[in-house]
């Protein structure tokens, strides 16, 4: 006698039913994530496609972050160099009342001591940090004041007063990326923001019979220049000229010396690699192992001052009542010094300008990569909660149809 059996539609509803619980399981987790593709096996086409448009969206992002950074270390600089020029235009306000001549020596010693405080407070801006006290003007080393005034008897003034200003930071500069392969500097190195005039440098060593000995690197303005075995001083002197570096080189024509001069105001800053002479032999640095600007020969003759020693200058004349002086050299060295303020704070607008456009071309790339990858994985709710409720219903007809088909029998247990 053949057993009665329900293995074989049971094994059929009961597939059937898990492949509806499964598709409900899919759809509601669809649903839940509102993305069409939960797995790489939904849609492999599309699922690369997305990943490569979400990884080019995060990259955007992450350079809008930067740009919005750079773009609020623009705003505080230029706040500081605003007003660093409202300083330095009471300074010239001074300077050119002091000049007419028609003021007592004690007035003009007055107008000394308002200089000094002056200088003072613009000694602080140049000092002066951002939100996370990181040095607004030292270059990439911010951790700590990039310059140092010193102090000692000045005449005229009762007790100490700045007699020099010194730069202790860097000439490096913080990039940020802005887009695939652009970056930008997020700072202004002080030593060109502070300075007045273009500096020159006379070395006191005779270069007329000078020649390179081994292939040698210099560093000019954090500028490399290559040199090879043989190269004579006017040689040196036109790879100096044809590099980067905002600095030309002569030959004195008395002394026969290199002479370097900038093409813009701001302090040489010169090295060479460990193992090269070349500029200790120029005579230009020493052979200690100072780091820039320190590491000058001491016979170096240099010329051209920063902000400080222009405003420092000024103080000193006013104070010993140098009427000459100080209608002459003096307005002159403020006038460079708010020039070049002015160019910097230019600069700034010009930066702020630039990757503001940058930002906007972003934001329109990004707002077409997340459309084109809506398009690719995102779920039509309209149609996915008309299945879900489908699937729902079939479900709950399916369970209730199998629990009265499927009974269990006594007869199912007899043979």
């Amino acid at each position: 006698m053949r057993r009665i059996s329900s293995e074989i539609p049971a094994n059929d509803m009961r597939f059937s039913m898990r492949s509806r619980d499964s598709r409900l399981a899919d759809v509601n987790k669809s649903i839940g994530s509102q993305s069409r593709i939960n797995s790489l096996r939904d849609d492999p086409i599309a699922a690369s496609r997305s990943t490569r448009l979400q990884s080019s969206t995060f990259r955007l992002n992450r350079f809008n972050s930067n740009i919005q950074y750079a773009r609020g270390q623009y705003a505080v600089a230029e706040g500081y160099l605003d007003e660093s020029m409202n300083i330095m235009q009471r300074v010239r306000e001074l300077a050119v009342q002091g000049g007419h001549g028609t003021y007592a020596k004690e007035d003009l010693s007055m107008m000394g001591v308002e200089v000094n405080e002056l200088l003072k407070e613009l000694v602080s801006v140049a000092n002066a940090v951002d939100g996370e006290s990181k040095s607004l003007f030292g270059g990439d080393i911010t951790g700590s004041r990039p310059f140092t005034a010193s102090e000692s008897r000045v005449a005229g003034m009762n007790g100490n007063a700045i007699t020099t200003v010194q730069y202790n930071g860097s000439i490096g500069e913080k990039a940020a990326e802005i887009s695939e392969g652009t970056t930008v500097s997020v700072n202004l190195p002080g030593n060109r923001v502070f300075w007045a005039e273009q500096q020159q440098m006379y070395s006191s060593v005779n270069s007329s019979g000078f020649s390179v000995e081994n292939d040698s690197q210099i560093s000019i303005d954090n500028i490399s220049i290559d040199l090879k075995a043989g190269d004579s001083i006017h040689d040196v002197v036109s790879k100096i000229n044809s590099s980067d570096a905002s600095v030309k080189g002569s030959v004195d024509p008395v002394t026969n010396a290199i002479v370097l001069t900038t093409t813009e105001p701001h302090q040489i800053w010169l090295d060479e690699k460990p193992g090269n002479t070349v500029l200790k032999d120029l005579g230009l640095l020493s052979s200690t192992g100072s780091r820039p600007p320190e590491n000058l020969n001491n016979d170096v003759k240099l010329s051209g001052g920063s902000l400080f020693d222009m405003v420092i200058q000024l103080r000193d004349n006013l104070l010993k009542g140098d009427t000459e002086s100080i209608g002459g050299m003096g307005i002159k060295g403020i006038d460079n010094a708010m020039g070049n303020l002015m160019t910097n704070v230019s600069k700034l607008g010009a930066m702020d300008n630039r990757i503001s456009m940058t930002s906007h071309r972003l934001a329109v790339v990004i707002e077409e990569n997340t459309r084109i990858n809506s398009e690719a994985v995102d779920i039509d709710m309209t149609s996915a909660a008309l299945e879900l409720k489908m699937l729902e219903l079939t479900q709950k007809s399916s369970y209730s149809a199998a629990s009265k088909i499927l009974q269990t029998r006594l007869m199912d247990f007899l043979r």
